[in-house]
């Protein structure tokens, strides 16, 4: 696969078929487009391209209070679309002078002038221009007059659930990972350092690797206590991640990301961590004494084992 950003200019093929968007969590909504592109790739023969922005429009478009909650990094996606079979990524510099282009010019632009297409491939709901003023029916009139195919991928649901990454984000703020899985398609999951904590984990008996995730507008989920997969060095092993404030040691306005791996012991400070979230345990809760917290961690660990012999 490969990529481009906006500094360069990607080969010019009109033989192309493209799509557009953010791809905030890459779910099967998301997966339902880019499968409609690399079926049209094959049966026409083109190369298949997704257009995307850096960094994510809501981070330069936000009001100064908003708080914004990504599913996905630049990376974590870039990860997800060669999975898929992506042929290039062509990465735009979202700036606010980008966002006040109109949509037509960034059709003729953008697409047209500097990729190349004979088909274009769009989401049901998908907006685009200034004041997203683009949208299906403008993107059919462009597509008349600049002789392109274009193809809608509509809205579906599962589980009674709209697919798209607003209800993974209502998921994961509400802890229920095992619902986001639905719209997803896959373990919500973040990537982080390992970095240095203060070791109190290890005087109960349940050392912990602390982790800083790569992204500060990285979505975490709800503060407690989950069932997850860590991923180190390519390596997955089963464990507890207890995400919150720690009110047993010291509260603290912080948020803490700990994570016992279980059957782990090596020295991993500084390593890039994965965290695949499974399910949700419990609430944090503050404990009387480390003892009486030791006791409960032993009591969680009892309950992912039998999650462990009963599902995996």
């Amino acid at each position: 696969m490969l990529v481009i950003k906006d500094s360069d200019k990607p080969e010019y093929n009109k033989n192309s078929v493209v799509t557009v968007g953010t791809f905030d969590g890459i779910h099967l909504g998301h997966k339902k487009i880019i499968a409609d592109l690399i079926r049209i790739k094959s049966e026409k023969n083109l190369r298949s391209v997704i257009v995307t922005f850096e960094p994510h429009p809501q981070i330069i478009l936000r009001n100064k209070n908003s708080t914004i909650r990504l599913l996905s990094t630049l990376e974590e996606k870039l990860l997800e679309f060669e999975k898929l079979g992506i042929d290039l990524v062509y990465i735009l510099n979202f700036t606010k002078e980008f966002s006040e282009i109109h949509a037509e010019n960034f059709y003729r632009d953008y697409l047209i002038g500097r990729v190349g297409l004979t088909d274009i491939v769009f989401g049901y709901d998908h907006n685009f221009g200034k004041n997203r003023e683009g949208n299906y029916d403008t993107l059919k009139d462009f597509s008349a007059k600049y002789g392109i195919g274009v193809h809608k991928v509509d809205e579906f649901k599962i589980n009674g659930y709209k697919v798209n990454s607003t209800t993974v984000r209502e998921f994961l703020i509400n802890g229920d990972v095992e619902k986001a899985v639905y719209i997803l398609g896959h373990y919500y999951y973040l990537t982080g350092k390992v970095v240095y904590g203060d070791k109190r984990g290890s005087t109960i008996g349940f050392p912990t690797a602390n982790v800083r995730t790569l992204s500060e507008y990285k979505l975490v989920p709800k503060n407690g206590v989950y069932f997850v997969f860590a991923e180190v060095k390519g390596k997955k092993y089963f464990g507890m991640m207890n995400i919150g404030k720690r009110p047993t040691i010291a509260e603290r306005d912080e948020i803490f990301l700990e994570v016992n791996i279980f059957d782990f012991n090596e020295d991993i400070y500084g390593e890039t961590i994965k965290i695949d979230f499974i399910k949700y345990l419990r609430d944090e809760k503050k404990f009387d004494s480390l003892d009486e917290l030791a006791v409960q961690l032993n009591k969680d660990k009892e309950i992912c084992k039998e999650l462990i012999k009963n599902n995996f």
